[in-house]
This record gives C-alpha cells, sequence and structure tokens, in this order.
C-alpha cells in the first residue's frame, strides 16, 4: 500500500511546532505495519538545502503563476516528493510569515498549488508511482481532499488530519477563480465557507475520513466551545470522524543516547538526571535550588495558557520553585515572564525562539513540565516529559487528559499516577496545582515513582500506527492476511 502524506512541515527538514515532529515520525511508524509512506513538503531554502542530490521525476512550465519541478529522495529516512517552485516558497524566516510577523498574502496560492500537485501525483503524474490514499495535514493541504472529489472518478481515497482546529486557512472568494477548480466546487459542500473559501473546511468536507490527534479533541471539536465554527460540520460526519493519538520518535527522544542532555540516563540510572538538571539551571542562570524546577517548553500564547503561567509566577517562586520558559510568540506574554525574570534574578529565566537541543536539555533537566493550555489536540511536550522523567502538569483537556493519569489520592494509592491535571483552565485551578505538585514534591518516594510510571508510559507511535493501518485498510476494502484466513 502506498500512502502520499502531504504537509507544509517535517521534522528534521523544517519545523515551527509539533506538526513537523508527527509528520516525520509517522512514515518510519507506518513502515512497521508494511505501509509505504512517502511525504510531499514545499521547497524552502531550509529544505532545499539539506536534500543534497535529489531526483527531478516532473516539471510544471507554469504552476500557479510560475515554473516548478518535483525532486525525488531520501533524507533522514524519509521519502521524500519536494515542490521546488521559487515563485511560492524561495523565501527566507518562516514558512508561513514575512519578515513582518505576517502572513505572506499569496499563502493562499502557495499552499493550494501543494494540494494540487498532490492530486496530480494521484493520478499518475510520476511514472511508476501512484498512491492509493491521500493523506492531507492541516489548512496547508486541506484543499488536498477537494481536488480529489472534484477532479474526476478515483479509487483513490483521502484522510484529513486536524493538528489544530484554531487555524483553518480562510480567504476571500475572490480567490477561487485562480484555484482550478469546477464552479460546483463553490459551495457548501465544497470549498465555500460563509462567503470565502475555507482550506481547512473544504478538508473536512470532502475527505473520506476525517481524524484527529486524540480521542479527547475529537470530541471536543464538536462541541460549540471547541469547534471553532465547525461544529456543525463535524456532527454532520460524526460516524468519520476518528481520534487516533499521536505518539513520538522513540529514537529521537530516548534519554539513555540523547545527545543533546548533559547526562544520559534510563529507567535504571535514573539518579543520573540531576546532572541535566544542573545544567539547566546553568543555561537559564538560575541559582542552586532544593525545590522543583518547572519549565515550559512552548508557543507563547493564550492557547497555550501562558497568561494563567504568568500569573502564577510569583506563586511558583513564593513555594521555593524556579521556572524556565523556551519560546516565542505574542509580545504580552513574553514581556509579562521577561518582566517576571526581573522580579526574580535567579529564579525566573527566559530564552526566547526556537532551539531544538535546549528543548530536549529542558525535558530532561526540569522536575515538572508544565503544559496549561486552554485547548490542546493532542501535545507532545507531555509525552516527551513522560519519556524523559519529567513530571507533566497538565489541563485536562484534548490529548493532555488522554495521556497523563492525574495524581489524586486514588491514583497515587492505586500505584498509576504520571503527572498533575488541573480544571478549569483557570489562573486559580492552575495555583491550586502547583501546589499540589509542591505537596508531592514533598514526598520523594512518591515523587520518584510517578517519574518512574512515567517512563514506563506507552508513548511510542506502535499502537496508533496499527489504528491508521487499520484505518487505510479500511478504506480500500482490504482485507489483512489474519482476515483471510478467517
Amino acid at each position: 500500500m502506498e500512502v502520499l502524506s502531504v504537509a507544509s512541515e517535517v521534522y528534521p527538514l523544517i519545523k515551527t511546532g509539533g506538526l513537523a515532529d508527527v509528520v516525520g515520525a509517522l512514515p518510519r511508524a507506518m513502515a512497521e505495519q508494511a505501509i509505504e509512506m512517502r511525504t510531499l513538503i514545499p521547497g524552502y531554502p531550509a529544505v532545499t538545502e539539506k536534500i543534497g542530490s535529489a531526483r527531478t521525476v516532473a516539471r510544471f512550465d507554469d504552476l500557479f503563476g510560475g515554473p516548478a519541478s518535483l525532486l525525488a529522495c531520501r533524507v533522514a529516512d524519509l521519502d521524500l516528493i519536494v515542490l521546488d517552485a521559487a515563485h511560492l516558497f524561495d523565501r527566507e524566516g518562516n514558512p508561513y510569515t514575512g519578515p513582518d510577523g505576517w502572513d505572506w498574502p499569496d499563502n493562499w496560492r502557495r499552499f493550494a498549488a501543494l494540494s494540487f500537485v498532490a492530486h496530480r501525483l494521484s493520478q499518475g503524474l510520476v511514472q511508476g508511482y501512484q498512491p492509493h490514499i491521500l493523506h492531507a495535514h492541516d489548512w496547508q493541504a486541506g484543499l488536498v481532499p477537494a481536488y480529489l472529489k472534484y477532479g474526476g472518478p478515483s479509487t483513490v481515497r483521502s484522510v484529513m488530519t486536524v493538528h489544530n482546529l484554531a487555524f483553518q486557512g480562510r480567504f476571500g472568494s475572490d480567490i477561487f477563480g485562480e484555484l482550478q477548480l469546477p464552479s460546483e466546487a463553490y459551495s457548501v459542500n465544497g470549498v465555500e465557507y460563509y462567503g470565502g473559501v475555507g482550506y481547512l473546511k473544504a478538508g473536512l468536507e470532502c475527505a473520506d475520513v476525517v481524524t484527529t490527534v486524540s480521542p479527547s479533541y475529537a470530541s471536543e471539536i464538536r462541541t460549540s466551545s471547541g469547534g471553532m465554527g465547525l461544529e456543525g460540520l463535524l456532527n454532520n460526519r460524526a460516524a468519520t470522524v476518528l481520534g487516533i493519538l499521536n505518539g513520538i520518535d522513540m529514537r529521537e527522544w530516548d534519554p539513555a543516547v540523547d545527545p543533546s542532555l548533559t547526562q544520559t540516563f534510563s529507567l535504571n540510572t535514573l539518579h543520573k538526571r540531576y546532572r541535566n538538571t544542573d545544567a539547566l539551571r546553568s543555561a537559564f542562570s538560575l541559582e542552586p535550588s532544593k525545590g522543583p524546577l518547572f519549565g515550559v517548553v512552548s508557543r507563547l500564547t493564550w492557547q497555550k495558557g501562558i497568561d494563567l503561567l504568568a500569573d502564577a509566577i510569583d506563586d511558583i517562586v513564593a513555594r521555593g520553585g524556579q521556572l524556565a520558559v523556551l519560546g516565542s510568540g505574542d509580545a504580552a506574554l513574553e514581556t509579562a515572564v521577561l518582566r517576571a525574570a526581573e522580579r526574580h534574578p535567579g529564579q525566573v529565566g527566559l530564552s526566547t525562539g526556537f532551539n531544538e537541543k535546549l528543548s530536549h536539555l529542558m525535558q530532561g533537566g526540569a522536575d515538572v513540565i508544565l503544559v496549561p493550555s486552554r485547548f490542546e489536540p493532542c501535545g507532545l511536550t507531555q509525552l516527551y516529559a513522560l519519556r524523559y522523567g519529567a513530571v507533566p502538569l497538565v489541563s485536562r483537556v484534548g490529548g493532555l487528559n488522554d495521556t497523563v493519569i492525574d495524581a489524586n489520592i486514588a491514583a497515587v494509592n492505586a500505584g498509576v499516577a504520571t503527572g498533575i491535571q488541573f480544571a478549569p483552565p483557570t489562573e486559580q485551578a492552575l495555583k491550586d496545582a502547583i501546589a499540589r505538585v509542591f505537596s508531592l514534591w514533598g514526598d520523594p518516594v512518591t515523587w520518584r515513582k510517578m517519574q518512574r510510571r512515567g517512563m514506563k508510559s506507552e508513548v511510542s507511535w506502535d499502537a496508533s500506527a496499527a489504528r491508521y493501518a487499520d484505518l487505510y485498510t479500511n478504506l480500500l476494502g482490504l482485507k489483512s492476511d489474519d482476515q483471510e484466513d478467517d
């Protein structure tokens, strides 16, 4: 079975968030299920610089305003098809925004081209290659199912995965005439969305199956509070909306061999972990302390609950804790954390921007990884934390709810707790959860058991890859060998 994954980023070539990690890990996970997955991505400078020698497998004289070619290559165990289109993607910096921080005004064109090319590949554009399934990720690939639906009869099937419903790719109706879709596609059953064009809406409407990245999020997006205006559509398609939990790349995230750590460690050598905590304090200019070191690795946004964190920082320090924050985002929230660092020199530190190496050290050195999100489709940060012996403190939403077992009295006594949850996502609820952290921290035996239990948690792709394999198989009407034997 051949599956073409279509996405705007993939680790380790280009990454702005968790989407890239998932898209990068999924092909290796599917290989274990005997499914071949290639990934179609844009040819940003960061990508073309890393792919080295690549074979040109197709050319376009005019692809949405300029010449383009498709480059096939294998990089970091990934089979890639790179859309090399200078007029669309030859821009330095963030893949989606210009130097001024605003979205590129032609993002509609850039990612329509990506989706269009995916459809052409499904039609046999490249000799010897024709995928059976197109798997589109987020709004940037949202038109993939639409091109497939309105592109004539086809046996190819489509899957639309929502990594974050808040980002929908909405544009004015004036772009429709340039999308190379038939007129009937501009309808409520197609790409039309409140008088404009909705890329994610199109994918949700036209895909054979919609998946989200956790079971809880699959339920939340069908409510008025979590549906972001799309709950009606999703409820109409409820039978084809599935929640399949993300996993992590266990080779990339392994504390026993991770070169980003000052000290590698494992379940049996957990006592060595403190050396990473010391190194993390040094990296953030924090003083030696016997209290817990809280870590945050996140975009600094309202969605991620960073305003709640900003209001709770003084409380963390007053109780004897410290805080290290890695991330960037809203200027006001960055400033709020910076002001806290100025109020508490040696106790609070902030590193802005993205730093992959430091993010690994955060997981391997922080005592607590804090994820106070208002909504979280899945979240990978808490999965990394579990793997690295950091206790996650999370809000009870989405994938955070599905992956962290709250250390309430019953769970602690039963020996199943792996972290701390809080709800609702409010300042007071977060402060109450922080108080629980200090109470648990005061019991070293219980704390160490939580760490060890977290490190033994199932956070790999194994179970979820099997679910995707079943989904693909069912879409194509195939039977497994075991089913045939029956």
